[in-house]
């Protein structure tokens, strides 16, 4: 197949857990495809660009600016689009893509969430459209509503912004001739609010299995009792779970273990993340060159997430470098992940701070999870496993009925 990819980033770097995504599915896809590739760049990647030649037929780096939030009583409110998509809109980029694309034909286009559909849409290809979701917008929006602390004044805005959001979701479904989601959660979610019947391919999220990697990365824990949180610091998602894990659950566990000790390990961490730093045995390390040392030496890694959505990027990799986990319910959604067979689940402060504990405390529990994790991971969700099942897909589409 010849498929045009089109990207409101350049997915490298591989910093980020879309980042992963989307560049791991690109890779493995460009083993049975020709691959077009064109990419918003905000961060002036040029120098990335031979990353991309080496597998794709052709690249384009769109340099991009976000244009200024709209003020709430000018353009927001009479605009028929939602300000978060149209945060994503450049007049040039539309017309380079469009001039990129000329002249070529495509058997499918393939392109990474809503806030590309006004550029894909736009096209003049008569080939099938598919959406991969790193997130159900609607979805994050609304589970953001309910979780965060927001003023009154934010709350408005945040409703008139889904309503618009939820019209759009619904206007894309009925064109896009299949949707690709991170989890089962995201599909019934789509299946409720957006359409029912809408062709939907759950694709979970994968890792990187020759990076993290336990023979290369044995396990060798640090003397005290140490867990870490990874993921990008300024998030809102992680930001939300770490700040509800110390309000909550940590002082719990600091009464009963005094000696035990947190990393809190990525990048951009905003100041409320920070914080954090000041209680006792909590390290905030930011950006770091390589994980795999903060895997290698934590007893455990915590997922305490309250805002769904995707698929943890961070349990994966944590699972396949032989790091036990111990996520919330939501953060875990999406994976094919047992409690108690292959990480542990807890929801509540108090469940939470005793499933550390349990951990903290039970080296048998830690090496039973460890193992079988590992071995889960191994089976289903490495980037070429997932890729061939995607691959499989783009070709029932295209084939003939």
């Amino acid at each position: 197949m010849r498929i045009l990819v089109v990207y409101p980033y350049v997915p490298y770097p591989v910093v980020r857990g879309t980042f992963q995504r989307t560049f791991h599915l690109l890779k493995e896809l460009a083993r049975y495809n020709e691959i077009d590739l064109f990419c918003l760049d905000e961060e002036g990647a040029a120098d990335h660009r031979s990353v991309f030649t080496a597998f794709c037929r052709r690249v384009h780096f769109q340099p991009f600016r976000h244009p200024p939030w709209p003020g709430v009583f000018g353009s927001r409110l009479i605009h028929p689009q939602p300000t978060t998509m149209r945060h994503w809109q450049d007049p040039a980029a539309h017309v380079a893509l469009a001039g990129f694309a000329t002249g070529h034909e495509y058997d499918l286009i393939h392109f990474c969430d809503l806030v590309l559909w006004p550029y894909v849409r736009r096209l003049p290809h008569r080939c099938p459209r598919v959406m991969d979701r790193s997130r159900v917008d609607l979805l994050f929006q609304t589970e953001e509503l309910r979780t965060l602390k927001l003023s009154t004044r934010d709350r408005l805005l945040r409703h008139e912004n889904l309503w618009k959001l939820r019209r759009v979701e619904r206007a894309a479904a009925r064109e896009l001739a299949a949707t690709v989601v991170c989890g089962p959660d995201d599909e019934v979610f789509m299946r409720q609010h957006v359409r029912a019947d809408a062709p939907i391919l759950v694709l979970a999220n994968g890792c990187d299995t020759t990076f993290f990697d336990q023979e290369k990365w044995p396990p060798r824990p640090d003397p005290d009792p140490t867990w870490l949180f990874c993921g990008a610091m300024d998030y809102s998602p992680n930001v939300d779970g770490i700040g509800w894990y110390f309000a909550e659950a940590d002082a719990i566990v600091r009464a009963a273990l005094p000696a035990r000790r947190v990393k809190i390990v990525g990048k951009n961490p905003i100041a409320a993340v920070r914080a954090h730093g000041s209680v006792p045995g909590v390290t905030v390390t930011g950006e770091v060159a390589d994980v795999r040392p903060h895997y290698q030496s934590s007893w455990f890694q915590i997922v305490p997430l309250r805002i769904g959505g995707g698929t943890r990027l961070k349990i994966v990799e944590s699972l396949c470098i032989g790091c036990p986990v111990l996520s919330t319910t939501i953060g875990a959604q999406g994976l094919a992940l047992r409690d108690g067979e292959h990480l542990l689940l807890a929801d509540t402060p108090a469940e939470f701070a005793a499933a550390a504990l349990r951990l903290a405390r039970d080296a048998e529990l830690r090496e039973r999870l460890r193992v079988a994790g590992r071995q889960q991971v191994l089976a289903h969700y490495s980037w070429p496993t997932l890729a061939r099942q995607l691959q499989t897909y783009y070709e029932s589409l295209l084939a003939p009925p």
